[in-house]
């Protein structure tokens, strides 16, 4: 057994130790959000925090992460109430098809932990490794620059940002 953190809450499970988190999180947590892209670490589309950091999770296995925070785009927030990062990527309308949000949000928030004003190229910097084919790039750009504002207005230090 796995003692794994997620989302602020502590799990057991019966994977292998070198069992890719994305699975564990999509097959035994049923949490959806992270998607299998590519299964290589190379298009995103798998990203969560580890202890703060955007980890691709498709290529991160399970025995790495014990003892760890693990966030995923569920842990953000809510259809209910969304966090300000995931209320920003709504209000600029940043997402398309969907597909690569929730790695692209959780790149957006571990770089929000660690830089509360991004520039426009820092941004660029922390998302490279998130690939989008729909081209809403700009709108994500946008949505990352609101959520920086959203944060700060509501008072949220660097270190409390991606939390929501």
């Amino acid at each position: 057994m796995t003692t794994l953190n997620v989302n602020g809450h502590t799990h057991e499970v019966a994977s292998e130790p070198d069992t890719p988190l994305l699975y564990v999180l999509r097959n035994d947590l049923n949490l959806n959000a992270a998607k299998f892209g590519c299964g290589l670490g190379q298009c995103g589309a798998c990203t969560v925090m580890v202890d703060g950091q955007a980890v691709l999770s498709c290529v991160t296995p399970l025995i790495v992460v014990e003892g760890k925070e693990v966030v995923t785009v569920e842990g953000l927030g809510t259809a209910e109430k969304p966090g300000p990062l995931q209320a920003a990527f709504i209000e600029k309308q940043a997402a398309q098809c969907g597909y690569c949000i929730p790695g692209m949000m959780m790149s957006a928030a571990a770089l929000l932990k660690q830089n509360a004003t991004p520039t426009d190229e820092e941004i660029r910097s922390a998302l490279r490794t998130n690939l989008c084919r729909c081209g809403t790039q700009m709108r994500i750009l946008a949505a990352l620059r609101r959520a920086s504002e959203l944060m700060e207005a509501a008072g949220l230090p660097a270190a409390k940002r991606s939390a929501g």
